[in-house]
C-alpha cells in the first residue's frame, strides 16, 4: 500500500524531533515497517536527541518489564511437565518439522534439536547408538567447528560418525553452524507413533476450536 507524500513527510518530520518508530506509526497511521523504511536515513535534530534517548530507554524498560510479567505467567502455565506432556511436545515438534514419509527431523534451532532429542531419549527410549545425525552447511563455514557445535547440542560424539552435506555459496545470514538433521535406526514405529499422537490431538482439539470460533464476536 502506498502512502501520500504528506504522510511520509509528516513521519520524517516527527523523526527529526526524536519520535520513536511506534510513536510515528501511531500518529501517522502507518505500519511500523513502512515508518522504519522511510525514516531510517533521517537524522534527529540535535536539540531533540535527549528526548529520543529518554523515550528509547523508557521503551526498553517497559519491554523488559513486560517480558518479566510474561515469564511469570508462563511459569504458572507450564508448571511441572509430565511424561505425557513431553510426549505431546515431541509429537507437535515432529508434526511441524518432521517429514511425512519416514523419520526425519531437521532444524537450525539448537534449542529445538536439544529438546527433541532429550524427549526421544527419556520418553521413547531411543538409544544414543540409534541416532543418525547429519548436518548441512555452506562451503564457507568451518566444518570442524560445525561438527563440534552440533556434538555439544545433541550430546553425541559426531567427530566419529556424522554425514555432512556441503552446499555451494555462503550462509548469507543463516545460522553459522548450518542445519542439523535427526534420523533414528528402525524408526518406523516411532514415526507412526508421533504422527498418531499429533492426529489424536487435532481430533480432540477440533471441537474446542469450533466452540471458541462460535463464541467469537462477529465484526
Amino acid at each position: 500500500m502506498r502512502y501520500s507524500i504528506e504522510k511520509i513527510s509528516q513521519a520524517q518530520k516527527l523523526r527529526t524531533k526524536g519520535y520513536s518508530i511506534p510513536e510515528i506509526s501511531k500518529l501517522c497511521s502507518i505500519p511500523k515497517t513502512t515508518v522504519l523504511r522511510q525514516v531510517k536515513n533521517i537524522k534527529i535534530d540535535q536539540k531533540y536527541i535527549r528526548r529520543w534517548r529518554e523515550r528509547r530507554n523508557s521503551s526498553k524498560r517497559l519491554s523488559k518489564l513486560k517480558w518479566l510479567e510474561a515469564d511469570k505467567r508462563a511459569e504458572k502455565i507450564v508448571g511441572n511437565l509430565s511424561r505425557r506432556d513431553l510426549a505431546l511436545i515431541a509429537s507437535m515438534l515432529y508434526w511441524a518439522e518432521g517429514t511425512k514419509r519416514d523419520f526425519n527431523f531437521s532444524n537450525t534451532d539448537p534449542a529445538m534439536i536439544e529438546v527433541f532429542i532429550a524427549i526421544l531419549r527419556a520418553i521413547f527410549k531411543v538409544k544414543d547408538s540409534d541416532f543418525k545425525i547429519s548436518i548441512r552447511i555452506y562451503e564457507d563455514l568451518n566444518k570442524k567447528s560445525c561438527i563440534h557445535y552440533w556434538s555439544k547440542v545433541t550430546g553425541l560424539n559426531l567427530e566419529r560418525k556424522v554425514s555432512i552435506n556441503i552446499l555451494e555459496g555462503s550462509k548469507n545470514g543463516k545460522l553459522k553452524y548450518g542445519m542439523c538433521r535427526i534420523r533414528v535406526k528402525k524408526a518406523d514405529r516411532l514415526h507412526k507413533e508421533l504422527f498418531s499422537i499429533a492426529n489424536k490431538l487435532v481430533y480432540k482439539l477440533a471441537p474446542v476450536v469450533q466452540r471458541i470460533e462460535r463464541r467469537r464476536p462477529k465484526p
